[in-house]
């Protein structure tokens, strides 16, 4: 078989001298790597933007997402979930937002001072709803176990 090229006839065993369509897929994995990089570092903002260094222990139980959050800064800031709160309209607030929980997570940062932390719980207890402390797990990496 032959084709025919500005008017010269050209066989198969020759080679063709075109162009190549190929796809570059290199521009497609920079894009990708350098999404995968931004995700990588917004992704532990992403569940909830406040800043709180819970205290690590050695279990961990998973927590369900439809339980109300109530968050404590460093420096004694509530939050319910990510909007700052009173103390004394959290229970009012728990039981307008979250209707029918019986549960709270609360989620303190490791430097908060105690007093805080007794008076959510308090508050929490008067108005019957059960408190599970968030933490992480400890990094056994380093241990060595015996």
């Amino acid at each position: 078989m032959a084709i025919t090229v500005n008017g010269t006839p050209r066989s198969r065993r020759r080679g063709y001298s075109g162009t190549l369509s190929e796809i570059n897929v290199t521009p497609f994995v920079d894009v990708m790597l350098v999404l995968l990089v931004i995700f990588m570092l917004t992704a532990h903002v992403m569940e909830f933007g406040i800043q709180i260094d819970v205290p690590k222990t050695r279990a961990v139980q998973d927590s369900a997402k439809d339980l109300p959050v109530v968050n404590i800064t460093k420096d004694g800031t509530l939050y319910l979930n990510d909007q700052e709160v009173n103390i004394n309209d959290l229970a009012a607030e728990i039981a307008r937002r979250f209707s029918g929980a019986k549960a709270v997570y609360l989620r303190a940062d490791k430097e908060t001072v105690w007093e805080p932390i007794a008076q959510v719980m308090s508050e929490l207890g008067a108005a019957k709803l059960q408190v599970n402390a968030v933490t992480k797990p400890e990094d056994f990496a380093g241990q060595r176990h015996r």
